[in-house]
């Protein structure tokens, strides 16, 4: 007969295994980055800025080997831009750097020409590069640019950036098509050749009247002072 179990004495405590803790948080850690995957393939696109002056589109995209430039022919500064829409770095200078730019172009005082590279990420990059130039297309360069940028941690879907495009007014039923038939993909493919042969081997890369800055000139006031001296 077996002794009876005092219900006030200590129970002797069961350990719980290390391996059932690993995957515990394993688990716990999956279903966070599930959520926060498909927030950002689902959250809500809102344009910051309605009421943006889009700059004239003097290049647009297509032309092999070249850019796309917006601004006032004539300028005396020029800037290139070789940027890549997934590059977080990019999205830094942007917002760094990017106010300052808009204002140089819109007053006329430089040209700039956006060069969208694609390896930052094999997937987004190329999809993300052809709906800029579908964007660009229809005279929306800089406002496509600076919402891609201005939420950054969008997965930017292909139905996100079909809303991005209705609420920047594009309505062209061409730019919905380059969207799924990645029209811009042999243009693409030129530009990024055209970045190897300059010697650009990381993004963001600006280059000044032809001139390429230094890293520690990648700010607002850095790139201003830049202008400043080109200018003059």
């Amino acid at each position: 007969m077996s002794n009876p179990v005092n219900p006030l004495a200590p129970q002797p405590k069961r350990r719980i295994s290390p391996g059932i803790v690993v995957a515990v948080v394993l688990v716990l850690a999956l279903a966070a980055g599930v959520g926060v995957q498909y927030y950002r393939g689902h959250s809500k696109v809102e344009v910051a800025m309605t009421d943006r002056d889009e700059p004239a589109v003097i290049t647009g995209p297509g032309t092999s080997g070249k850019g796309v430039t917006v601004g006032k022919a004539g300028a005396k500064v020029t800037i290139d831009l070789y940027l890549d829409f997934r590059c977080p770095h990019c999205a830094d200078f942007e917002k760094e750097s990017g106010a300052t730019i808009d204002k140089l172009v819109a007053d006329g005082t430089a040209t700039l020409t956006y060069w969208p590279l694609q390896f930052v990420n094999p997937s987004a990059s190329p999809r993300l590069a052809n709906a800029f130039a579908a964007a660009a297309a229809n005279g929306k360069a800089l406002s496509f640019a600076d919402e891609l940028y201005g939420d950054f941690a969008k997965s930017w879907t292909t139905d996100q950036l079909l809303e991005l495009g209705k609420q920047l007014d594009i309505d062209d039923a061409k730019y919905q098509q380059a969207l799924q038939d990645t029209t811009y993909a042999g243009w693409l493919d030129s530009v990024g050749k055209a970045a190897d042969d300059r010697g650009v081997t990381g993004t963001p890369t600006v280059y000044l009247n032809g001139k390429q800055l230094p890293t520690d000139q990648l700010t607002a006031e850095g790139l201003q002072k830049a202008v400043d001296a080109t200018a003059s």
